[in-house]
């Protein structure tokens, strides 16, 4: 991209504050009306027949621009056309391309890429959503939530959401179950875990070990092996499409009838159940507790906002 047109759109990003799903479906919306109808643009045949809204920014037409760019999550139910506050975007937006139009800047296929990876930073900005249907299982819910947390490092190559997030919520489960008695719990960032280091696990509980991971390999059974030389007991808590792998990894290297193995989901629903009394009405209460212990853990040991978690339908 031109650089002189990259400077001009992070200072129209940064001085108008075009970071929210609103703003960002006006953009697309308008990048892509003014690839097809060509630039200057008039503000006013971009308005509705009653001047209420802007045209063309449905969440269809905007999912579209998203989907050919292989982003399948909706940016916003209304796409960004129904509020004044749209509005106001739209007129400053096209003012801003018509002005790069008239010093030859318009390089409206760059434009709307660049605007996609604002999209992207925006997707990968946002909390994940424990939805708790209480017609669903827990492992369901918990299930879910890893898939969420699967979808966004497929989005965001070279990151490691599924481990930080499995780590964290296996450590806040810990925090809960053992609260009130005297046993300290070490937690430590997600991308310290998953290097490797001269600690024994990921959690050490008087004489028991706990792995998280979501990738099981020969070198985790290994150190499986050194903690039950030192005369530790191991679990390891993986997902529930690894666990496969790490128990014909154990029983390779003849420990299998040592090592408990779970898949993450039972690992957490089944103490939830039990936190809550196996009360139906408690268990709003505990995955309420979970959630914010978790996050605790986010605030204090992880760099990246976007680990949290929120609570919604």
């Amino acid at each position: 991209m031109n650089q002189a047109l990259e400077q001009r759109l992070n200072d129209f990003y940064t001085q108008n504050q075009f970071r929210t799903k609103g703003p960002l479906s006006v953009v697309l919306g308008l990048t892509r009306r003014a690839i097809i109808n060509g630039l200057p643009l008039d503000p006013e045949t971009l308005l509705t027949r009653r001047k209420g809204q802007v045209k063309g920014l449905g969440e269809s037409a905007v999912s579209k621009i998203l989907k050919e760019y292989g982003i399948l999550r909706v940016l916003a139910k209304e796409g960004g056309r129904t509020s004044r506050g749209s509005m106001d975007n739209m007129e400053r937006y096209v003012q801003f391309l018509n002005q790069l139009y008239m010093d030859n800047l318009a390089d409206l296929s760059a434009i709307e890429g660049w605007w996609i990876e604002r999209v992207k930073i925006y997707f990968a900005s946002q909390p994940f959503v424990l939805r708790y249907d209480v017609s669903q299982s827990l492992r369901s819910v918990i299930r879910d939530l890893l898939d969420q947390a699967k979808k966004r490092q497929e989005e965001n190559p070279g990151t490691t959401y599924i481990g930080s997030v499995l780590q964290h919520l296996v450590g806040a489960k810990l925090d809960l179950v053992l609260s009130g008695r005297n046993i300290e719990i070490k937690h430590h960032g997600a991308s310290v875990a998953d290097a490797p280091s001269a600690r024994e696990g990921d959690f050490i509980i008087e004489r028991m070990i706990i792995h998280v991971t979501t990738s099981p390999t020969n070198s985790l059974i290994q150190k499986c092996q050194d903690n039950l030389a030192g005369n530790y007991k191991v679990i390891i808590v993986t997902t529930n499409e690894r666990v496969s792998t790490a128990e014909g990894l154990a029983e390779d290297q003849g420990i299998g009838n040592r090592v408990d193995i779970f898949s993450a989901e039972q690992f957490l629903a089944f103490n939830l159940h039990e936190l809550s009394g196996f009360n139906e009405m408690e268990r709003n209460t505990t995955i309420a507790q979970l959630v914010a212990v978790y996050n605790q853990l986010i605030d204090k040991y992880e760099t990246d906002p976007s680990l949290r978690i929120s609570i919604g339908k």
